[in-house]
């Protein structure tokens, strides 16, 4: 059968509304049948037994008009109140099914414009019941979602673009540069050729690395380790860019064991550190705690700088943002450190969230990871 064909026959169709308006009545017609065959055939019958067994019995003749004015009477009441229960019920069904398909077409109709990139569209409740207005829910909540996805890509594709373009137009104006034999091709001008295509390679490399976590293709390989040893570590490494930007890095808790994949939290701790050092004017302080909380390792590093305003707070974790616009683009980050980190403690089976009293007041970056590396990433653990 050709599409068309099929097309043709799906318009022939009833309608949801009209398929239940049609069972309910053949419910009814059934009934009503029922109904009839009990007073025509088997009330006569019943009759007759129990007046033999009260001894009444009569002639056949009287008998016969007995069991007829029995058929008559019970007819006479039963058709009017069948009459009225079959417009009633037909009406409560045409009622509700009239409610059923035009709350239906309506979710239809929303379902196909969400479809369609419309995602404010809204579905009201019918007031047809709990699951009725739980799947309106359902569909606004997805309605939402899908808006809010949308705009996160939009803002994505958008500050990728802003990220390359400065690299890219960096490697174009020093080659033409070259080639106009304004500028020559020494170590000066090769130094910042090579930084502005490390750049691209290191932004190329988070957009990879986020995307394989995200989507659990990366492998989390478990092992026993220590929690002081693991912040001690990211400390080290991080030392130096502390010592040059003049902001002073503590670490401070217990030590516990756990398992966990040391580089991954090593690369969670160092991107956390990188960016509370970047946020943290000259002369502050930045502090990394480990805590013991039952069976969960808690990692947090607080720092005293910027801070984060409270509407900007959910968003920190999403891809290429920035909770200052102003804040020059050059300044070492690719934009997806705060995302790469939030995948490898996810992957872990763990949390991590951030939170701050306003801008100014510094921000508090706590990862958790639980004791012995329970998460969905052991299904993914290389041999």
């Amino acid at each position: 059968m050709s599409r068309a064909s099929r097309r043709g026959v799906d318009s022939r169709r009833l309608g949801f509304g009209a398929r239940l308006f049609v069972a309910s009545f053949l419910v009814v017609v059934v009934c009503f049948l029922t109904a009839g065959v009990v007073v025509v055939v088997i009330a006569p019958g019943v009759f007759h037994h129990h007046l033999r067994l009260a001894g009444l019995d009569t002639d056949a003749d009287v008998l016969g008009h007995v069991e007829m004015a029995l058929r008559g009477t019970l007819l006479r009441a039963l058709l009017p109140a069948a009459a009225v229960a079959v417009v009633v019920a037909l009406g409560a069904s045409w009622w509700m099914a009239h409610r059923m398909e035009r709350s239906v077409r309506r979710l239809v109709s929303s379902a196909a414009a969400i479809a369609g990139g419309r995602y404010d569209t809204r579905v009201d409740g019918s007031g047809l019941g709990r699951e009725f207005d739980a799947l309106a829910t359902a569909v606004n909540e997805l309605a939402r979602r899908l808006g809010e996805t949308e705009s996160v890509r939009r803002r994505m594709l958008a500050d990728l673009g802003h990220e390359m373009r400065t690299p890219v137009a960096t490697v174009d104006s020093h080659l033409e540069a070259i080639e106009d034999g304004v500028r020559a091709a020494d170590a000066d001008t090769l130094a910042v050729l090579r930084a502005a295509t490390r750049r691209l390679g290191r932004l190329a490399e988070d957009i990879g690395a986020v995307s394989r976590m995200q989507e659990g293709l990366e492998a989390i390989r478990l092992e026993p380790t220590g929690a002081r040893s693991l912040a001690d570590a990211a400390a080290a490494i991080a030392g130096p860019s502390y010592a040059e930007a003049d902001v002073a890095l503590t670490v401070d808790g217990d030590d516990a064991p756990l398992r966990a994949d040391p580089a991954r939290i090593g690369q969670v701790l160092g991107n956390l550190l990188d960016n509370a050092r970047r946020h943290s004017p000259a002369g502050r302080t930045v502090t990394l705690t480990t805590r013991v909380d039952v069976d969960r390792i808690v990692f947090a590093v607080a720092d005293s700088g910027d801070g984060i305003a409270a509407d900007r707070l959910p968003y920190v974790f999403d891809r290429f943002y920035r909770t200052d616009d102003a804040r020059a683009r050059g300044d070492g980050g690719s934009g997806i450190g705060l995302t790469i980190a939030r995948a490898l403690v996810e992957a872990h089976g763990g949390t991590l969230t951030a939170a701050s009293d306003g801008p100014g007041t510094g921000a508090v970056f706590t990862a958790t990871l639980p004791v012995d590396g329970t998460s969905a990433a052991d299904a993914n653990l290389s041999s």
